[in-house]
């Protein structure tokens, strides 16, 4: 059912409420940091929803400064409200906080772009980011969301997980494969074994041509992976020793947010 149907399948006041507060956050999660400019006709194709009814969200929404409409196009991004909404669960983010520093670190000693992700369960998400000193870098926007399976970060995470969850995750299309059949599945487990025992995953070019990701897990107390440390760097500047440097870089700057949770790098 689309947001836009269970709009009408409530009958009483209160399910009419839950139904448009499901709305709202359907229009909301629409932008990305890919896409983050939207009018009314694409966020209404989107999400199945009538436009009169995405204009009269929108309305509100921007009344409350939580999407603001361009001057140029008109047409939609987020506001800056969401940042003041989102403010407290970052400023309590644990990892965010103790991997700050590390991060710092890390861009001032590779020159790159250095970022922190987290797992919602089927994506990989920034909440923290070091921009790199040069004209031309990679960026992981803070909020940006990653559900590719040859993303770097996304790698690490899915090596946390079980493989049949894993095979599960593939062949649903939560997290997408290109070419997917039974043999790309095997041989993408395989990989996560692989990159699990190097101590960090690799991304050479595989999601955008220009680009190279090397990222490494963060544990808790419990051994478990609670974040990744992710590199982004544009692809003409990575050589492969350059590369294994900062595949290296990025183990040991993630060893050290593990110690700063109170974890155990894992051997």
């Amino acid at each position: 059912m689309t947001p836009a149907e269970s709009n009408d399948a409530p009958s009483n006041g209160e399910g009419k409420g839950a139904s448009v507060i499901v709305n709202a956050i359907a229009v909301l999660k629409s932008f990305s940091a890919e896409e983050p400019l939207l009018g009314v006709t694409e966020i209404a194709g989107r999400i199945g929803m009538h436009k009169s009814t995405v204009s009269r969200i929108l309305a509100t929404l921007e009344q409350e400064g939580l999407v603001e409409r361009d001057v140029d196009s008109r047409r939609f991004r987020l506001g800056l409200g969401m940042i003041a909404m989102a403010g407290p669960l970052l400023a309590e983010l644990e990892e965010r906080r103790v991997a700050y520093p590390v991060l710092r670190e890390l861009t001032e000693r590779t020159g790159e772009t250095s970022a922190l992700m987290v797992w919602n369960g089927v994506e990989s998400m920034c909440v923290e980011q070091i921009p790199s000193r040069h004209q031309v870098k990679h960026l992981a926007p803070l909020g940006a969301r990653y559900n590719e399976a040859l993303s770097s970060s996304v790698q690490v995470f899915l090596a946390g997980e079980n493989p049949d969850r894993v095979r599960s995750l593939l062949r649903s299309g939560s997290v997408t494969l290109p070419g997917l059949d039974d043999d790309a599945v095997e041989a993408y487990v395989g990989r996560l074994a692989e990159a699990s025992k190097r101590g960090w995953a690799v991304n050479f070019g595989e999601t955008s041509i220009e680009e190279v990701g090397v990222a490494s897990p963060v544990y808790d107390h419990r051994g478990d992976i609670v974040a990744s440390v992710l590199i982004p760097a544009p692809k003409f500047r990575v050589s492969e020793d350059i590369l294994n440097s900062l595949g290296e870089a990025c183990a040991a700057a993630a060893a050290k947010v593990t110690t700063r949770l109170g974890g155990r790098p894992q051997a």
